[in-house]
């Protein structure tokens, strides 16, 4: 089968180019710009997977394949540029085409744009997962928002966290493609009334509603060396009528582009604040948004190819990465049952064929539930089909469970109270034939603990698919030197399966091999030096441990704990200056919701305290502490080849799966870790002998609250942690604001420690002397390093996807064949 690729040539690619830099820009090579040259070059990209793209499409509509459609709020793509040019297999090639154009290829790469559509772990899984279903060939679509700033730009203010807005379309983004032609109206709000017809009774008719658009625009997601390029649609809003010329002439500017403004504001930022009312509303029409067109542009799709909607589900699946896009599933039964005049029986059975859910938490504030009066204002026509859709389940609840009002309660999809709600998870349950969790541990939790009474409901609809990760961005993206090692030793085969990973097991002893590794290791951490240095202007050394906390902060994944060990050392220098400590550079990045203010305090701590130890003469050579602005993909491609020890530390039970373990692991770092999320899949795998598991399990931090859990307890019986919490307490690093952390003391003393760390303290600490212990003998490090790394096969993302199709999905490889030109 001939491959689109190999036409691709620095000639062609040059002269592409040059042909974007004149007709779009307006310029000539003298004239030009690095940004212009940036633009030009991605554009010309671009166009080398045009080709892909237009014969994948036009190969799927032929043979009306069986295709995914990911419904996800987030989408973390990250770079695209160097992404591309690796999917493409086109490195060389791409740096003798910009010779002419007198630049290089790391210049270019250094202004590419990251798209600001994601905020933490549920968008890079969703950026994964199109990724590996481009490169395994099979037909898949992702839908989401482009959301104009993103979440936001974290910048450090005196040592707190302050939101700036992510400009990242500023500028254009080269990647898109803009299809107004497919624009959809999206009502919201309005009524709904009794339309009667003689004979036939009488249907339900929302009116009155709001309008506004959708515009889609289309990203190409190509396979890696395949002809494969799929699409990911990411939807804007607009105003219905921009411009009210009628009441600008009348002098009233501002009512004049009153809806404009507010039609715009549904994709100007990802997960508006909805701690007032309005928020609360934006969010719940920006959640409606992307429900509503993706399963319109769906449905639009299907009927190319059907008159009928009785091979609707035969021909397309609809997974929901989380609750966000619940409502898709209302939104199908809305037009099937009030515009395509399908009866509700028929109408339901299609609509949960249809749906697949993915949960991604065990946190009860984390599961989705929005007020039966909002959603009466802004959907009143769903909120209809809600309670219908209720009423039918229960009677089925009741008829199997006689007399089981109990059971009813805690089912229903309407949570009673005094502002009744409605249970997005229930709903995603009910609507679905499958559910996954992400972790053989979360997947049995959801079961035992989370929806006990519904999987007793369905049995066998429950399922797991643990996360993965994408190794062509994850290593041979950000880590080519390691790629190039592990290319050395066992081939390149495993680049296209990385499950031949494990041949590299048998290099673990070697100590040319280990040499070499550690050699990697620190030329990458001197790399991150310069980062930090630049970032933060603290000198950091590669020859320290270099300990990695990089995820979302949220108090469950205990960033807090992190800081009570730097503590804990920082007391042990102070007491004894002469004290023997490892080396280290503790390094964090992380962003807090702008609402969350306890997780900003965590970052106010960390910061003020390394402020103090950075500049410690005490300390000086032993302990670096930086917390690294605004963490993206960029940055974590970055941090990750370099890290030493992976902080995965979460409450255990807590962490759905972590996909930022993986990544760490796959790079060559030791996991510092709870028995929690897929640190339990990646002890298996790795051995445990080979990671560093500390701290209750999920079964005993149960048995812990079931006694009555008291923190005091801990306190009390170690003289090592009261010093720790005094200095919490009392701000031992700007004596000057005693009681500026007060809150995170509170916290975790007088609040009742709700996420343990009193409880895991000792342990932790004993567990990073294990780790120091290790460390200080390289060739035991840099063996176990390498058996991280070659046992990490099992965790990519491509075998997730095939657990998708094997279990919940069942997708058939689609290979694309650039010689059929057939319409």
């Amino acid at each position: 089968m001939s491959h689109f690729k190999d036409n691709i040539t620095a000639e062609l690619l040059t002269e592409r180019a040059l042909f974007h830099l004149k007709y779009n820009r307006g310029k000539d090579i003298n004239a030009a710009t690095t940004f212009d040259k940036m633009v030009c070059f991605s554009h010309a990209v671009r166009d080398m997977a045009v080709d892909g793209f237009i014969a994948t499409q036009r190969q799927y509509l032929q043979e009306d394949v069986r295709r995914v459609n990911y419904l996800s709020m987030e989408y973390l793509i990250g770079k695209m540029l160097a992404n591309n040019i690796y999917a493409l297999g086109i490195e060389k090639i791409a740096a003798d085409a910009l010779k002419p154009m007198n630049i290089s290829i790391e210049e270019i790469l250094a202004l590419d744009v990251e798209a600001g559509l994601g905020n933490g772990g549920l968008g890079r899984l969703a950026a994964c997962y199109l990724d590996s279903l481009a490169t395994m060939e099979l037909p898949a679509y992702g839908y989401g928002i482009r959301y104009e700033h993103g979440i936001f730009r974290q910048e450090f203010e005196n040592g707190w966290q302050k939101e700036r807005p992510d400009e990242w379309l500023a500028l254009g983004y080269p990647w898109e493609l803009v299809r107004p032609e497919y624009t959809l109206p999206v009502c919201v709000y309005g009524r709904v009334k009794k339309n009667f017809r003689p004979g036939k009774g009488s249907d339900d008719v929302w009116e009155d509603f709001q309008v506004f658009e959708a515009v889609p625009y289309d990203v190409p997601i190509i396979g890696y060396h395949v002809n494969t390029v799929n699409m990911l649609r990411l939807w804007k809003s607009q105003p219905a009528e921009g411009f009210r010329l009628d009441v600008f002439n009348q002098g009233d500017y501002v009512r004049a582009v009153e809806e404009k403004n507010w039609a715009e504001n549904v994709s100007k930022v990802l997960y508006p604040s909805d701690y007032t009312y309005a928020g609360k509303e934006l969010r719940l029409i920006q959640e409606y948004f992307l429900a509503s067109c993706s399963v319109r542009d769906i449905i639009r799709r299907y009927k190319k190819t059907h008159n009928d909607f009785t091979k609707f589900a035969e021909k397309n699946v609809v997974q929901l990465n989380d609750t966000h896009p619940t409502l898709a599933i209302v939104e199908l039964m809305r037009v099937l049952h009030d515009e395509e005049r399908i009866p509700w029986d028929k109408a339901w059975d299609i609509t949960v064929k249809t749906f697949c859910y993915t949960n991604h938490t065990l946190l009860a504030e984390a599961l989705e539930k929005w007020t039966v009066d909002l959603l009466q204002r802004v959907l009143p026509r769903h909120m209809q089909i809600i309670y219908e859709i209720n009423h039918r389940f229960l009677e089925q609840v009741e008829l199997n469970n006689p007399g089981a009002g109990d059971l009813m309660r805690k089912v229903s999809l309407i949570e009673e109270g005094p502002h009744k709600q409605v249970r997005m998870a229930n709903l995603c349950v009910v609507g679905s034939n499958k559910v996954n969790g992400v972790s053989a541990l979360h997947s049995e939790l959801l079961k035992t603990n989370t929806m006990p009474e519904l999987d007793k409901i369905y049995p066998g609809k429950f399922t797991n698919v643990t996360n993965g990760i994408t190794h062509r961005r994850w290593l041979l993206k950000a880590n080519p030197e390691l790629a190039a090692l592990i290319s050395d030793k066992i081939g390149e085969d495993w680049k296209s399966d990385l499950a031949l990973l494990s041949e590299f097991e048998g290099a673990a002893k070697d100590p040319a091999i280990q040499k070499k590794f550690m050699e990697i290791k620190r030329q990458k951490k001197i790399e991150l030096c310069a980062t930090i240095k630049e970032l933060t202007g603290y000198l950091t050394s590669p020859d320290s441990v270099f300990d990695v906390q990089i995820k979302r902060l949220h108090m469950y994944k205990r960033q807090l704990l992190k800081a009570m060990h730097i503590i804990h050392l920082y007391n042990k220098i102070k007491a004894d200056p002469k004290v023997k400590v490892q080396p280290k550079t503790f390094i964090f990045a992380a962003k807090a919701a702008p609402a969350y203010l306890i997780a900003k305090s965590v970052i106010k701590l960390i910061n003020t305290m390394s402020e103090v130890i950075n500049n410690d003469v005490d300390v000086a050579g032993r302990l670096k502490v930086v917390f690294l602005p605004d963490y993206n993909v960029s940055l974590a491609e970055k941090i990750i080849p370099a890290a030493d020890v992976s902080e995965q530390i979460s409450t255990a039970g807590l962490e759905a799966s972590g996909t930022g373990n993986m990544k760490l692991s796959l790079n060559g770092a030791l996991t510092v870790g709870t028995w929690d999320g897929a640190n339990i899949e990646i002890a298996q795998n790795v051995g445990e002998d080979n990671i560093f598991i500390f701290g209750h399990r999920t079964e005993e931090i149960a048995e812990l609250a079931s006694n009555g859990y008291n923190p005091w307890d801990y306190v009390e019986k170690s003289e090592d942690l009261q010093g720790v919490l005094d200095a919490l307490r009392d701000n031992i690093f700007d004596p000057s604001q005693p009681d500026l952390f007060r809150d995170l003391y509170n916290e975790v003393t007088e609040h009742g420690d709700y996420y343990y760390y009193l409880a895991d303290y000792e342990d932790y600490i004993a567990c990073n002397e294990k780790v120091d212990e290790l460390y200080a003998t390289p060739s035991k490090w840099a063996e176990k390093a390498i058996l991280n790394v070659a046992r990490m096969g099992w965790f990519s993302s491509d075998r997730s996807i095939q657990d998708y199709c094997d279990g919940i999905w069942h997708l058939e490889r689609t290979p694309v064949d650039m010689n059929n030109d057939d319409a």
